[in-house]
């Protein structure tokens, strides 16, 4: 049974992404899968992390958070960012980044952005739920229309049970 979910919760096409997250001088970028729209009115983004995650504490920490919608042709990046992220001046794990509105990072060799101000975090179990409103949102030098990648374009799985690692304290 816990395979057939796992093998089932795999199967959902996700958007595959770098989340930036900063508080005070502390800034990270972290592999994302769970982004969705959840509303229109207004235009409201929910992204939910791991709860032990350096991220889920830099969010809350800073009220805000960037999707920052990658190429998919470019899927290496994502293994960089599966673990806490080194800041060497404008640079997250040597990927250029510049401060959004918000002052989260934004990493300008993605194809696309969306810098969210949390609106609510809603606490589930392994994982919370940040649902933020769009602060600024834009597409980079001439990308728009390039294919975004997603979960189904890297051998990468994210999904289904509770395994070792997610596990809120």
């Amino acid at each position: 049974a816990v395979e057939t979910v796992n093998k089932v919760m795999w199967a959902i096409p996700n958007a595959l992404c770098l989340v930036g997250s900063r508080a005070d001088d502390e800034w990270n970028g972290m592999t994302q899968s769970w982004v969705s729209q959840v509303a229109m009115k207004p235009v409201l983004v929910a992204i939910s992390v791991d709860a032990a995650a350096v991220t889920n504490r830099l969010i809350r920490q800073g009220g805000s958070f960037s999707v920052n919608l990658w190429d998919q042709d470019d899927t290496r990046v994502f293994v960089k960012f599966s673990k806490p992220a080194t800041k060497d001046g404008d640079t997250l794990n040597g990927r250029p980044i510049r401060e959004g509105v918000t002052g989260v990072p934004i990493f300008t060799e993605a194809v696309a952005f969306i810098e969210c101000r949390v609106e609510r975090t809603i606490e589930l179990g392994s994982h919370d739920l940040f649902i933020g409103e769009i602060a600024d949102v834009g597409f980079h030098d001439g990308r728009e229309g390039t294919p975004v990648a997603s979960m189904s374009d890297t051998r990468m799985k994210y999904g289904g049970v509770l395994r070792k690692g997610h596990q809120r304290d």
